[in-house]
């Protein structure tokens, strides 16, 4: 009687129904860097199921950005499609947010049609690729990239904007020393590796601002490795980034080219993963299927994984937090309510079941979700789409199942 999870938020400009967010994972589900049917079906589920907010993944604020065909790139071309799913989504009685980015030294000069920036020149072994550190003016130009993005989100019928300042993407990328090597005003000390990020939200607030967006800012509360940004340089982050007055930090950890299990936690099947990779990659699939199991390092999967880091950063901020990272149950859930998080995230347990909400609401704290985080899902998504492989809809391999049956 004395939760707060079915109680209304109000998120800047707009109210949500209830405290739950699916989290922007990306789904894989656009063709030619836009929407498709397919993408849209499955927001609509999601909302359908009780969802407060939901959030379509990844999309680039400029052509630069983009990493796979799959990606939205958010350009006014994409607007009526991008329409048509924030007018479904409202219509189940949720709000739709889009998460606004851009990779980086993860990007490809196929889909990114120029050779692959990021802040420092160098070669990300994870793409694989050779990346050319930006010059000033495209620091400035992408930063205007992210206003000109909140905009067209704005045009396309969404209530919110995610800032991905994560996972070791671009603005990622600037603020960790592991990435940013460089000697000018945007490299060194904090305060100047900061500085893209800052330029990115004075973008970002002003367009918010004349199109009464809210705004959210994923933010990395460590990278996962000693050679990247620890906790106590990340609460200084989360400070500035409060200075901003956003509607909401969104907490996370992990570096998608160096820890990308730091981000999901469970061990991936690399096998599961090599065999839906094309064979365009042959190199990365046969690298990844022999020896993908110690390049990537593994994380045993536990409810709530980042809690206990994300209190450290609820006792030093005083704006609103959103939990995100391993809520599979009720009793999870309102364990970081408790703990005097705003606003909490999922993203598997919604795969597994977009209707999860719903059954939350109908049930009892015992609730708890079908995701058994064997991370077929994972394994798949970046090349073919995110699909549990609990109701997967074609069937899965014998040999995959014989990796998947080992996770458990």
């Amino acid at each position: 009687m004395d939760s707060k999870l079915f109680t209304p938020y109000k998120l800047g400009p707009v109210t949500l129904r209830n405290r739950t967010i699916r989290s922007a994972a990306f789904e894989s589900m656009g063709k030619d860097f836009g929407p498709t049917e397919q993408l849209k079906q499955y927001h609509v589920s999601v909302a359908r199921g009780g969802v407060g907010m939901t959030t379509l993944a990844y999309a680039a604020v400029c052509r630069s950005g983009l990493s796979f065909n799959k990606q939205l790139w958010l350009r006014p071309e994409i607007v009526p499609g991008l329409r048509d799913i924030t007018d479904a989504i409202h219509r189940e009685g949720a709000a739709a947010g889009i998460q606004i980015g851009h990779c980086g030294n993860m990007t490809h000069w196929s889909t990114a049609g120029c050779f692959p920036i990021g802040a420092s020149t160098g070669f990300n072994l994870y793409s694989p690729t050779f990346v050319r550190g930006m010059r000033r003016s495209e620091c400035a130009e992408i930063a205007r990239d992210f206003g000109r993005a909140v905009v067209t989100a704005h045009e396309a019928g969404f209530d919110s904007v995610e800032v991905h300042a994560g996972h070791g993407y671009l603005i990622s990328q600037f603020l960790s020393p592991y990435t940013n090597r460089r000697r000018d005003e945007f490299g060194g000390s904090l305060e100047n590796r900061m500085r893209f990020m800052t330029m990115c939200l004075d973008e970002v607030m002003e367009a918010a601002a004349r199109t009464r967006t809210a705004v959210l800012v994923k933010h990395n509360m460590e990278d996962g490795f000693k050679s990247g940004i620890q906790i106590p340089e990340s609460i200084e982050i989360a400070r500035r980034i409060e200075q901003y007055n956003v509607d909401g930090i969104v907490l996370t950890s992990g570096f998608v080219s160096k820890a990308p299990m730091a981000v999901m936690r469970g061990r991936i099947p690399t096998k599961t993963m090599s065999y839906y990779m094309p064979w365009s990659s042959w190199p990365q699939k046969i690298v990844v299927n022999l020896f993908g199991n110690q390049m990537i390092k593994q994380y045993d999967f536990e409810e709530c994984y980042f809690l206990e880091n994300a209190r450290k950063f609820r006792a030093a901020l005083k704006g609103p937090l959103v939990y995100v990272g391993g809520l599979v149950s009720r009793e999870g859930i309102e364990r970081v309510l408790d703990a005097g998080f705003e606003l909490v995230q999922m993203a598997r347990a919604l795969v597994n079941d977009p209707g999860f909400v719903n059954k939350l609401r109908d049930g009892d704290r015992s609730t708890r979700s079908g995701c058994d985080h064997r991370d077929y899902c994972m394994a798949r998504m970046y090349s073919v789409d995110m699909q549990c492989c609990h109701n997967c809809a074609e069937e899965i391999p014998e040999k995959l199942w014989k990796e998947l049956r080992k996770i458990k």
